[in-house]
């Protein structure tokens, strides 16, 4: 039977969590208590009360990761939601490629990258799309998340695969271990960079993105953390850039480009209200079609 967490240390706790990681856990007591009672009783103590306590005083990294992989989840697999990278194929890539012909570097950064799929399946869809002359490109894209635990798994690179993925896919891009498992060649290893980050710290990374990628993240967050990640987005990205791709509770597509200061082209109007926290807007950007959902 889980150890009950007093109000007390429940409300310490998840504020903590809150103002450091901006996952929102204020309704989530009886999921505190059931997911972290083991590792409370492992430490040694009976309660939460002193567990709590040294959490927040000590503030220790590995501490606190182990807390943050037992409250959330880091449940993704490969071509999850396939008309988010059709999309991203058919009507983001080919605009980049046109607009980089010169430079012939691509921006992308998938922030919240949990183990590593998604960055693997951007560049899957990339390469297939830039065909021979992707060795012509530089196309590494910068793979975030929290949990060291989960990059350390994305780094080694091993899953198994689902049937989703084409035959043809599985021989050019990975290593056949057995039955369903597979490594990723080398190919896709090489095209993705994989670091440490708290989505509520501040972004200043060497250069601004042309696609922000931030599936299945924000779903924990609270309106004002999600509007304050979205302004964050914003300004990371450069104008004519894809401020984020984004895979919210509701199962819903939602991109918005940046057309220039202040101005935005929303591919789902639901979106607009989302990006009103964005400050200055000088424009109400161009609503495009439904079709392009």
């Amino acid at each position: 039977m889980p150890l009950s967490i007093s109000d007390k240390d429940f409300k310490r706790l998840y504020q903590f969590i809150q103002s450091n990681y901006g996952i929102n856990l204020s309704q989530k007591q009886q999921l505190i208590s059931s997911r972290l009672s083991s590792t409370v009783e492992a430490r040694g103590y009976t309660d939460f009360g002193p567990f709590v306590d040294k959490l927040l005083k000590d503030r220790d990294p590995q501490d606190m990761e182990l807390v943050l992989n037992k409250l959330t989840t880091n449940y993704t697999f490969f071509m999850r939601e396939t008309d988010h990278f059709q999309f991203f194929q058919k009507t983001i890539l080919p605009d980049l490629v046109r607009r980089h012909q010169r430079d012939k570097v691509l921006a992308i950064w998938s922030a919240g990258c949990s183990s590593g799929e998604e960055p693997y399946n951007i560049s899957i869809y990339i390469k297939e799309f830039l065909g021979p002359q992707a060795k012509d490109w530089d196309t590494r894209i910068l793979a975030t998340d929290i949990s060291q635990n989960v990059l350390a798994k994305a780094k080694r690179g091993t899953y198994e695969l689902p049937n989703s993925i084409p035959t043809e896919w599985k021989r050019k891009y990975f290593t056949h271990n057995s039955g369903d498992c597979y490594t990723v060649a080398p190919i896709l290893r090489d095209n993705v960079i994989f670091q440490t980050f708290n989505l509520m710290d501040p972004i200043r990374f060497r250069r601004k993105f042309d696609v922000i990628f931030c599936r299945n993240v924000m779903i924990y967050f609270d309106q004002s953390t999600k509007d304050a990640l979205v302004n964050r987005f914003h300004e990371a990205t450069v104008p004519g850039g894809y401020d984020a791709l984004f895979h919210a509770a509701d199962q819903a597509l939602y991109t918005v480009k940046r057309a220039g200061r202040g101005q935005f082209k929303f591919y789902d109007e639901s979106m607009r209200q989302m990006f009103s926290a964005i400050s200055p807007i000088d424009g109400d950007g161009e609503k495009e079609s439904a079709d392009n959902k």
